[in-house]
C-alpha cells in the first residue's frame, strides 16, 4: 500500500521544515510506502525558498503561480498522486503528522473509502475561538441532515481518501469550500465515513490561522450546491486551470 501525503502551504515558513520533517518520520506501518506531494500556494514570505532547496526522493513539490486557494492546491495534489489513499496534512502545527499512523492502521483493517480525523471523539474539545466552535458543530449537523452521514466533526482538515474514490468525485473546490465538497459528494457516491479520534493544538488568528466566518458562509452554500445537484454559476481561475 502507499500513502501519498498531500502538505499545502501559503506562507508557512515558520512551520513547513518541521510539517515535513516529522512527515518523513511517521512509520506507517507494515506493507506501507509514503510519497509527499508539497503543493505551495504562491507563498510569500519565504516558503517557496525553503521549498526549493528540497532535494528527496520521497518529496515532489509543486508551485503555483499565483494564489489559487486551498482547495485548488489539494486538487493539485491529487491529480499527481500515486498512492491507494491520500491523506491531507496541514502545513501549521495544529494537526500533527504522527497522527497519521492511526489512519494507515485503520485503512488496513477496513479499506475504508473514507477516514477523517475527528476532534471531538477524543473527549477533550479544544477552541481558540467560541465561534469556530459552535460554526462546526452547525455545520457538521447541517452536514448530515442534508446527506445522511452520522459524523461529529464536518470540517476537520485530517482527512484521509481512497484513490479510486478521489478520482470519481469530479472536484472543483478552489478554497476552503473544498473541505466540505469533499464529505458532501463522497455521501452523493454511496460511501460512508469512518471517524477515529485526533489530537488538535488550535492557533490564533495572530499565529497565522486562515479561516474566517466567510469560510463558514462558502460551507453552507457549497453544500446546498451539492445537495441540490447544481453546477458552479461560474469557474474560477483556480477551477479552469486545474
Amino acid at each position: 500500500m502507499k500513502l501519498s501525503v498531500i502538505i499545502c502551504c501559503y506562507n508557512e515558513r515558520a512551520t513547513i521544515e518541521e510539517i515535513i520533517s516529522k512527515t518523513q518520520a511517521v512509520d506507517l506501518g507494515q506493507n506501507w510506502n509514503r510519497e509527499i506531494i508539497v503543493v505551495d500556494n504562491y507563498s510569500t514570505d519565504g516558503t517557496r525558498d525553503i521549498l526549493q532547496q528540497i532535494d528527496h526522493p520521497e518529496i515532489r513539490t509543486f508551485f503555483h503561480e499565483r494564489n489559487l486557494g486551498k482547495g485548488t492546491s489539494i486538487r493539485t495534489g491529487i491529480a499527481n498522486m500515486t498512492g491507494d489513499y491520500f491523506f491531507i496534512q496541514d502545513a501549521d502545527s495544529e494537526y500533527d503528522p504522527f497522527e497519521q499512523r492511526k489512519f494507515t492502521d485503520k485503512a488496513l483493517e477496513t479499506n475504508a473509502p473514507a477516514i477523517f480525523g475527528s476532534r471531538i471523539l477524543g473527549g477533550e474539545i479544544k477552541s481558540q475561538y467560541w465561534r469556530t466552535l459552535m460554526g462546526n458543530r452547525f455545520l457538521t449537523w447541517m452536514h448530515n441532515f442534508l446527506f445522511g452521514h452520522h459524523i461529529t466533526d464536518v470540517a476537520t482538515a485530517s482527512k484521509m481518501v481512497r484513490a479510486d474514490v478521489a478520482h470519481s468525485l469530479h472536484l472543483t473546490g478552489t478554497s476552503f469550500d473544498l473541505d466540505f465538497e469533499l464529505p458532501n459528494k463522497i455521501a452523493l457516491a454511496g460511501h460512508d465515513i469512518i471517524e477515529i479520534p485526533i489530537n488538535y493544538d488550535p492557533r490564533t488568528y495572530a499565529e497565522g490561522k486562515k479561516i474566517g466566518g466567510k469560510d463558514a458562509i462558502e460551507a453552507v452554500l457549497i453544500m446546498l450546491r451539492n445537495r441540490l445537484g447544481l453546477s458552479p454559476v461560474f469557474k474560477t481561475e483556480g477551477e479552469a486551470a486545474a
